[in-house]
């Protein structure tokens, strides 16, 4: 019983040191990727610049499309209408 209990000791010792150096090795592996990106964007010049106007231009054309495009097909319905129109979608498409 002894030798047992010795050996499930050392096999979730095991375990526990395995797990530990993934979590280790995964914990630096994010810490170099931000650290990375981090230096990058802080030593840019345009770069900057270039990335708001990126991320302005982006956030402008989903708003644009889902104004004027992506309007809502079940607005003013019931919940019983909105059943029965996904019902009869759902059947005729496939």
């Amino acid at each position: 019983m002894f030798k047992i209990l010795t050996i499930l000791k050392l096999i979730s010792i095991e375990k526990c040191l395995s797990l530990w150096t993934k979590f280790t090795f995964m914990k630096k592996t994010i810490i170099s990727i931000w650290n990375f990106y981090y230096e990058g964007f802080k030593n840019m010049t345009w770069g900057k610049q270039l990335w708001l106007l990126i991320f302005l231009k982006v956030i402008i054309l989903f708003l644009v499309l889902r104004l004027f495009f992506f309007k809502p097909a079940m607005a003013g319905k019931t919940d019983e209408q909105k059943s029965e129109y996904v019902g009869t979608h759902l059947i005729n498409n496939n």
